[in-house]
């Protein structure tokens, strides 16, 4: 005699990715922390869940572990991806020739991207100098929000303090800038000396 089959609301359970007391980054909010994997009951369902804790937002999040993937929430970069941001930082900035909100919109999809080479990219645009023009209140909190983010990230890679890693980055930015300015500098120098010779050997 057959039996009936009863439907089960119990979800299947997938060995879950991340493990309790690892660090990932989550797209919205950056560097959290796995404190513990639950199993939670939402619309009659048995539902297993990370609770991340962000200690920057002073927040906690808890995410599906069948949804984790593709909600975008990641472990840490590795130390390739570390070292192209890094060289990201050290390139010229790049800042395109259009609206200040349309840019703006631009840098906040990077920063929420949750990609830590995107972000970098957002903190050497954004980065002034002494010698350059103030940044305008907008493109502060941006940069801020970029710098945070990337930071939080490179000392949970490094397993080093948050000031360690922020000095880190600002001395990157700065070198970076130092050799820009003294190339544009020899530049000049050699366009202005190439210029009074073409001068002289015309006249």
């Amino acid at each position: 005699m057959a039996t009936k089959k009863t439907a089960s609301k119990k979800k299947k359970s997938t060995k879950p990715i991340f493990k309790v007391n690892q660090h990932i980054v989550y797209p919205a909010h950056g560097v959290g922390l796995v404190t513990s994997i639950d199993q939670e009951v939402i619309a009659g369902f048995d539902i297993e869940v990370y609770v991340v804790h962000f200690e920057q937002d002073k927040m906690t999040l808890r995410v599906p572990t069948a949804k984790a993937a593709t909600s975008g929430m990641r472990a840490l970069s590795n130390e390739l991806v570390l070292k192209d941001a890094f060289t990201t930082l050290k390139g010229r900035a790049r800042i395109k020739r259009t609206m200040w909100s349309r840019r703006a919109q631009e840098y906040e999809a990077k920063i929420n991207s949750g990609d830590l080479i995107l972000v970098s990219e957002v903190v050497r645009d954004l980065h002034r100098t002494d010698a350059q023009p103030e940044q305008s209140y907008s493109e502060r909190q941006l940069y801020e929000r970029a710098i945070d983010r990337m930071v939080r990230e490179v000392a949970s890679i490094r397993k080093e303090s948050h000031d360690s890693a922020l000095e880190s980055v600002l001395d990157t930015l700065a070198k970076a800038r130092s050799r820009q300015a003294a190339k544009a500098e020899k530049d000049a120098a050699a366009n202005a000396e190439k210029e009074e010779n073409d001068g002289e050997a015309a006249a």
